[in-house]
């Protein structure tokens, strides 16, 4: 006998009910939606923290590849200057020889027309190497005592022609290289720069804000750690100062009793009214001056600066001449300790020497920072204590 029974609806139960297939669809959609709602973001997706740094490390990285390419700029103009020296030699020691040849000829020619020639002359015209001919054939000793001071001017001549040749051929191929040097520094901080933009510009106005957040941390840090070093100074300064006394001291004594003083009273550092002050307030000054100015690199001012540019101008100013770029700026005087750097030195950062400020006492500097950023005051351990490479005093 036939069943009766109708067939069960094909389907899923949920919370004892039946739901027909096209039910069991739109659940499942709205299932994956929620979790994609709830989903955490990407693993790919940097933190914050590592944002920051990246984008410190690709502004250092493009510092770095300024100073390289304010040394290959600095080499290339000299090189290009020496070339330019040099092919001007050789153009001007070509047209001897071009003379020193027609002179040649016309003893040749004048000979030829007297019924005189000497053969061998035709053929010294014609040799590589003159003086080697003169010495195989003794053809010398055939010449006047003109002709001989006309061939031997003809020799010197082409020796030092064909060395300045030589020498600009070399010269061309350094400057070459430089070129090469100087393209390749530029590109390097073109895309440091572009990839460090690129990086801040994915960051949301919350993580933005936080990173705004991070930089106030360390800023009141460096400027925590400027307030000690400014402290220690100021103590040292007083041990100086009541040091001198004391010598002035002793030597009113030692005046008054007759008796002779062996103190100097002086201190080997500069204070205030020297000439090393002096200059070095001069320096500050024009530094200060220069406040709120970008940071552009390669520059060396008056509109922009970047940090090498800005040092050598300031000392510039004072007359003191400082070399173009930071690795040269750093062996141009005598190196100190942090703790006693005074106001005018030189403060050198990281191990690659690719950034220094101007210190302007109580543990601040003036210095053009980074692409992006103005020329600012800002204390020295704006990027932590350890990034100190070295503190100079300018000769």
């Amino acid at each position: 006998m036939a069943s009766h029974r109708k067939s069960r609806p094909t389907g899923t139960r949920v919370a004892g009910i039946r739901t027909p297939a096209l039910a069991t669809a739109a659940l499942t959609s709205v299932a994956l939606l929620s979790q994609t709602a709830n989903a955490t973001p990407s693993d790919d997706r940097p933190t914050l923290e590592e944002v920051e740094k990246k984008v410190d490390d690709l502004y250092r990285q493009a510092g770095s590849a300024t100073e390289k390419y304010n040394a290959a700029k600095e080499k290339t103009a000299k090189q290009r200057k020496k070339v330019d020296g040099l092919l001007d030699d050789v153009a001007q020691r070509t047209q001897k020889l071009n003379d020193a040849r027609q002179e040649l000829g016309s003893f040749a020619s004048a000979q030829y027309r007297t019924g005189a020639a000497v053969p061998e002359t035709a053929t010294l015209l014609l040799a590589d190497s003159p003086q080697d001919y003169f010495d195989q054939n003794q053809l010398m000793d055939r010449l006047t005592g003109r002709q001989k001071s006309a061939v031997d001017d003809y020799v010197t001549q082409q020796s030092e022609t064909m060395k300045k040749r030589r020498e600009a051929t070399e010269s061309l191929e350094t400057l070459t290289e430089s070129q090469n040097d100087l393209k390749t520094a530029k590109s390097t901080v073109q895309k440091k720069l572009a990839t460090a933009r690129e990086l801040l510009s994915e960051l949301t106005a919350e993580e933005k804000a936080r990173l705004a957040a991070i930089e106030k941390k360390k800023q009141q840090e460096a400027a925590r750690k400027a307030a000690e070093l400014a402290k220690q100074q100021a103590a040292q300064e007083e041990a100086e100062r009541k040091r001198q006394e004391e010598a002035a001291q002793q030597q009113g004594s030692d005046a008054g009793s007759g008796g002779t003083s062996t103190g100097t009273g002086s201190s080997d550092s500069p204070t205030p009214g020297t000439s090393t002050g002096t200059k070095a307030g001069k320096a500050i000054a024009f530094a200060r001056a220069q406040i709120g100015k970008p940071y552009v690199w390669g520059a060396t001012g008056p509109d922009s600066y970047d940090c090498s540019g800005l040092t050598q101008a300031a000392w510039k100013a004072a007359g003191v001449t400082l070399p173009r770029v930071t690795y040269d700026q750093v062996d141009a005087g005598t190196t100190v300790p942090v703790s006693q750097a005074q106001p005018g030195d030189l403060v050198f950062f990281y191990d690659d020497i690719s950034h220094v400020g101007l210190y302007i006492g109580d543990g601040m500097m003036i210095h053009a920072p980074k692409p992006g950023a103005y020329v600012r005051e800002e204390s020295i351990f704006y990027d932590g204590e350890s990034s100190i490479y070295s503190v100079v005093r300018p000769a």
